[in-house]
């Protein structure tokens, strides 16, 4: 993996407003940024992204077994006790998922490392899945780039077969999302463009002008009762609302399941090293809690004391602390040779429960630290886009890059 400078195709951003890409630039900086862009091989993208991802996702649906059937995960992953029956029948019931986004440190060699697993409601999907394809195509139209190039970007087909698959052909689907907010925006047009396309019913309606019909239904802003609902409003905070008491009698079904409320927690990582330990494609990790425990002396459980011991070095060398609910780099801190040396701005997520993930060193090209952003549609990785910043965390403003395929 490299990254090459390019030149940028002449009136892009005309094009991206004409498209509707309104957030390419924010606040005053580029996040589309195409000067350059990261070259991979195909066996990089097949052996070292794809497989992985896809394996990742089955360990991850196996860690949400273990965890629905155990007070104590339910617990410490914090979902509200009043919900755990709505979160186990989810699952029990085989309630299908729909996307996610796997954050991954990768530099070329592998194997890559899971940073953590946005599962519920994952953004930059407009411009992975249709933007960056827009760019590789008429890059290739400009002679910038070879007719044998390609693009590890089946998002969107992936999506359409998606929604053929988990609802029958007429069913309407309410996309919900803060409509001020246009990457989220773009978010659910992208989801809905594929609905549409798969032969389902869309309609968009603001998160705030959801409200309770007489018959304790959920309906939009014109009173159409909502039976299908995708919300871009993350489960642990959905769990904590004043509508949550009714989210079970109101009889919609929720995408993405109530479920994905686990899986999208961060102290889903904890569990996964437990479960599979030293495996190739995750790093140690562990909730700060019983780290802190340990080392004052504590008696952790055998499987807990061996786990510590194994992780140990690579903790010591550097690690990263993080709350386990928290959104575009929010609260994290790295820890590197007994002191802090960055910490994100943002601490608004700092009065949650925190785990500690062995620090996984991202590669250094050209002043930016790229993160992979591997695509989950259904139960298989079907795309990438790739995210970069200044800061070894990333944030909401950390710049797009898009990729190729070449060799």
């Amino acid at each position: 993996m490299d990254k090459i400078d390019l030149p940028e195709r002449p009136g892009w951003r005309d094009r991206a407003q004409e498209l509707g890409f309104t957030f390419a630039d924010m606040e005053g900086e580029p996040y589309w940024e195409e000067s350059s862009a990261y070259r991979l091989s195909l066996n990089q993208i097949e052996d070292d992204i794809e497989d992985p991802a896809t394996e990742l996702h089955e360990m991850a649906r196996a860690a949400v077994a273990d965890a629905v059937t155990s007070e104590d995960w339910m617990t410490r992953m914090a979902i509200p006790t009043a919900h755990w029956d709505l979160v186990a029948q989810s699952w029990q019931d085989g309630e299908p998922e729909l996307y996610g986004r796997m954050d991954l440190a990768y530099d070329g060699h592998g194997p890559a490392k899971l940073l953590e697993y946005n599962a519920d409601t994952p953004t930059s999907l407009y411009e992975s899945a249709s933007f960056q394809w827009l760019w590789l195509e008429e890059q290739q139209q400009l002679g910038v780039l070879s007719p044998q190039t390609d693009q590890f970007n089946g998002i969107y087909e992936a999506l359409v077969m998606r929604w053929a698959q988990i609802a029958s052909e007429g069913t309407d689907v309410h996309f919900a999302a803060d409509r001020n907010n246009p990457e989220d925006y773009a978010t659910v047009e992208t989801l809905a463009y594929a609905a549409r396309e798969a032969g389902l019913g869309a309609h968009f309606t603001d998160l705030a002008g959801i409200g309770l019909t007489e018959d304790g239904q959920f309906a939009d802003d014109q009173d159409r009762v909502i039976g299908t609902l995708f919300k871009l409003y993350p489960w642990e905070d959905m769990l904590r609302d004043d509508f949550a008491r009714h989210l079970e009698a109101a009889g919609a079904r929720y995408i993405e399941p109530p479920w994905k409320a686990l899986v999208s927690n961060k102290a889903i990582l904890p569990l996964l090293w437990q479960i599979y330990p030293g495996h190739p494609n995750l790093l140690p990790a562990f909730f700060e809690a019983d780290i802190a425990d340990a080392l004052q002396g504590g008696s952790p459980p055998a499987h807990l004391a061996r786990a510590f011991a194994a992780a140990e070095p690579a903790l010591a060398a550097g690690h990263v602390s993080k709350p386990i609910f928290s959104r575009e780099g929010a609260g994290v801190v790295i820890r590197e040779n007994g002191r802090d040396t960055e910490r994100a701005p943002d601490d608004s997520y700092d009065d949650h429960p925190r785990i500690v993930q062995a620090l996984a060193p991202l590669p250094e090209m050209g002043g930016f630290y790229p993160v992979i952003g591997a695509w989950i549609i259904g139960q298989a990785c079907a795309g990438m886009g790739i995210r970069e910043d200044r800061s070894r965390i990333t944030h909401n403003l950390s710049r797009f890059k898009p990729h190729f395929i070449e060799g």
